[in-house]
């Protein structure tokens, strides 16, 4: 039988008076536990709370998804507890030891409330520190599955140009080869200074017209065809690729004539091959620009997204905030998404801890692209309104009933299927804008639903 001073040496019963303990000692079942013995079950009616008195007590289960393991050593309150919703035990728990434990039956909290309110008081603020530390690992995990699906996306938006560029590159090493062959047998023709110039100045407008756009497929199979028909009139019966690669370029086949008409066919056929391949290697130079530029142009959004080497505190310019997180996103957007912006013209900043604000617009972009399916309009707005910046990202998908529009903000809440969501994103949202002294409002019917997030202007600088 438990002793009075026994229990007052458990934190939380420290100080009560004896009268009370012994209540409560009179109420409760003094339990003695082998090691290994299972003392509840996951599923398990949530029916007593337990305070641990000797040993360790293992609780293992699956919170939002995540398997979690901890031990309690005595002193520790576990259970449901007063003013709890939980019907089910949402973990197991087993003695590591042989173990001592009093369990309270929750039958007996109503009286529990009335007779020792100051361990009622002490038991809610244990649950509330329960629930802090439940939140916080959900939107730890939250933040870190968000965190995934941005690594995940700018993973594939980086290997596209990445890997366009290595073939490139790769491609570029051959047909230098071509043009070093090509070069070595000119050189042994003897070639004029007229010949020559010819030659060099086919190259030059020929890499010129690379950058005019290409012709649409039939034309493409006309021009390629009235080519190959050039280059066999001339004995050039095997350069079918050539003609086709010229005709991607749109090089016009009486532009070639010139080449037959000054030089023998061994020689112009040299000099075609050095000079298709030279408009190749401009080619191949215009996709690596382009392949480094889209990787670099990624890399600086990343900076600007995390605002990294820069201090927490930002003054924020709000546009750049939400392109950047635009960009950043382009991998949820690309397949169907138009954007349409409306934006003020004149800068308006914010003080802000600027990665916190690009994380409430991936959230609501996020959220939209998602109530969308991937497909239909997203629009991105930013006004002034007195001392306040407006930002308005809204959608036209099928709208949020209005059954659950009151509920969207509370945490944990989520219309999405298990694994999909775990509710916290408009959660995160509204704490961020709060903390940085604004507040989010919304409006939503079908094909029309709108986030606005008011933001005061910055007192670093003003806008106008």
């Amino acid at each position: 039988m438990i002793q009075t001073a026994e229990l007052l040496k458990v934190p939380v019963f420290a100080g009560l008076p004896d009268e009370q303990i012994e209540w409560f000692v009179a109420r409760a079942q003094d339990l003695q536990l082998k090691a290994g013995e299972m003392y509840f079950r996951e599923g398990d009616p949530a029916d007593a709370m337990f305070v641990i008195l000797e040993g360790q007590i293992q609780v293992r289960g699956e919170i939002g998804g995540e398997t979690v393991v901890f031990v309690l050593t005595p002193g520790h309150v576990t259970g449901v507890l007063p003013f709890s919703r939980m019907k089910q035990f949402t973990v197991g728990a087993r003695a590591l030891t042989d173990a001592r434990i009093l369990r309270f039956p929750s039958a007996q909290f109503p009286d529990l409330i009335r007779t020792m309110p100051e361990l009622t008081e002490r038991l809610v603020g244990l649950m509330s520190d329960r629930i802090r530390e439940t939140t916080r690992r959900e939107q730890q995990r939250d933040r870190l599955a968000s965190l995934g699906k941005l690594s995940a996306g700018l993973a594939h938006e980086l290997n596209n140009p990445a890997s366009a560029a290595k073939r490139a590159a790769q491609q570029l090493r051959q047909v230098l080869i071509k043009i070093r062959d090509a070069s070595q047998e000119l050189g042994k023709r003897g070639l004029t200074p007229e010949q020559k110039a010819e030659i060099l100045k086919l190259e030059s407008q020929f890499a010129q017209n690379d950058n005019s756009p290409p012709p649409d497929p039939l034309a493409k199979s006309d021009l390629e065809q009235q080519i190959d028909s050039l280059l066999r009139s001339h004995g050039q019966n095997d350069l079918w690729q050539m003609a086709a690669d010229l005709a991607e370029r749109n090089i016009q086949p009486q532009a070639l004539e010139s080449l037959f008409a000054m030089l023998e066919p061994d020689t112009a056929r040299a000099a075609l091959v050095r000079i298709a391949a030279w408009v190749e290697v401009s080619t191949l130079l215009n996709e690596i620009e382009s392949g480094t530029s889209r990787i670099s142009d990624l890399v600086r959004a990343i900076k600007e997204y995390t605002y990294m080497d820069q201090t927490p505190l930002q003054n924020v310019e709000i546009v750049k905030s939400l392109e950047t997180t635009l960009t950043i996103m382009n991998h949820k957007l690309k397949h169907g998404v138009t954007v349409i912006r409306e934006y003020q013209s004149v800068p308006l900043l914010v003080d802000s801890f600027g990665s916190e604000l690009n994380q409430v617009w991936t959230n609501l972009i996020a959220n939209s692209v998602d109530a969308m399916h991937g497909q239909g309009e997203l629009r991105v707005k930013t006004y002034r309104d007195e001392d306040c910046v407006v930002v308005e990202i809204g959608d036209n998908g099928p709208g949020i009933p209005a059954d659950v529009l009151p509920h969207i903000f509370e945490p944990f809440f989520t219309t999405k299927g298990v694994g999909e969501g775990m509710g916290l994103g408009l959660d995160t949202v509204q704490r961020i804008v709060k903390k940085h002294r604004g507040n989010v409002q919304v409006s939503s019917k079908p094909g029309d639903t709108r986030f606005q997030v008011w933001l005061p202007l910055g007192q670093s600088k003003s806008a106008s």
